[in-house]
């Protein structure tokens, strides 16, 4: 078996967004919520389901999906694979919208439903080593959730550090899928819950279409571009900031009257800097 990085775009909407196999995601919010028997989710109705025609044209690395249960309460499962500037606010943000977005103007705000935001981030984004934390708006004297509409829980795939023969409760085995199913060749022999092994078979390239693989693979190229855009912006600032630390501290030796091949050896600047910035300087006064 060769199973996809389930943090591709393209797996990712594909294994958690497929209507035919709701259970998949079901497994998942009722695992990863800890929800107790007469509170789990039993079924979902997709607000953003599977589409590889539109999947493929989205930029974003923001990969979400949107679905409401048989209470009404929405969730958003989001994988986020670089953290972004603002994330927690935009989280934030992104989450009132949701709730907000439920009603038109003039309508009856009892009719707004609850929102659960999940987070699976491939970065560490809060102090600690919890790779589960859970957020909610609480009373600061009595500690009591009076506000509970909005609820946030977030997965950080860095600080989960179990193997697989420590795998023990469903959301580890999970989060242990999640993270590592690239890696793997075979489906952990601990596995017993009905949707995570629909999610190995979603995740099996041989279960895919040529299409799908193309569109997965080109994911995994806007993500390796991405990267290197953004590596070359931090090397380029960094190396822009040392030459121009390095400028100065030539400058500072040609007023003190240092030998120029002194301060070419020390500087590492070629002599036809020197000279250029020895002829500023007169040029200045």
């Amino acid at each position: 078996m060769k199973f996809v990085d389930i943090k591709n775009d393209i797996a990712f909407r594909k294994i958690f967004g497929n209507e035919n196999k709701k259970e998949i995601l079901i497994s998942f919010l009722n695992a990863v919520l800890e929800l107790p028997e007469g509170k789990k989710i039993k079924d979902v109705t997709f607000r953003n389901t599977y589409l590889l025609p539109e999947i493929k044209l989205l930029k974003s690395s923001i990969v979400d999906v949107k679905v409401t249960d048989q209470r009404n309460i929405n969730y958003i499962v989001e994988m986020q694979v670089e953290k972004p500037e603002g994330f927690n606010k935009r989280v934030q943000y992104y989450a009132a919208k949701q709730y907000a977005g439920q009603i038109d103007k003039g309508e009856d705000y009892p009719k707004l439903n609850q929102v659960i935001f999940i987070g699976i981030l491939n970065f560490n984004n809060f102090p600690g080593t919890d790779y589960i934390t859970n957020h909610l708006t609480l009373n600061k004297k009595t500690l009591k959730q009076d506000l509970e509409d909005i609820e946030y829980c977030f997965v950080e795939l860095l600080k989960f550090k179990k193997e697989e023969t420590e795998l023990v409760s469903l959301v580890d085995k999970w989060i242990y899928f999640i993270k590592h199913a690239q890696n793997l060749e075979f489906v952990p022999s601990n596995i017993d819950d009905e949707g995570l092994k629909h999610a190995y078979e979603d995740a099996d390239k041989h279960n895919w279409t040529k299409e799908e693989l193309d569109a997965y693979q080109d994911a995994e190229i806007r993500k390796q571009d991405e990267k290197g855009r953004v590596n070359l912006a931090v090397k380029e600032a960094v190396e822009k900031a040392i030459d121009d630390n390095t400028i100065e501290i030539a400058k500072e030796m040609i007023k003190e009257n240092i030998p120029p091949n002194q301060i070419c050896k020390i500087t590492k600047l070629s002599m036809e800097i020197i000279e250029t910035l020895t002829n500023e300087l007169k040029n200045s006064h």
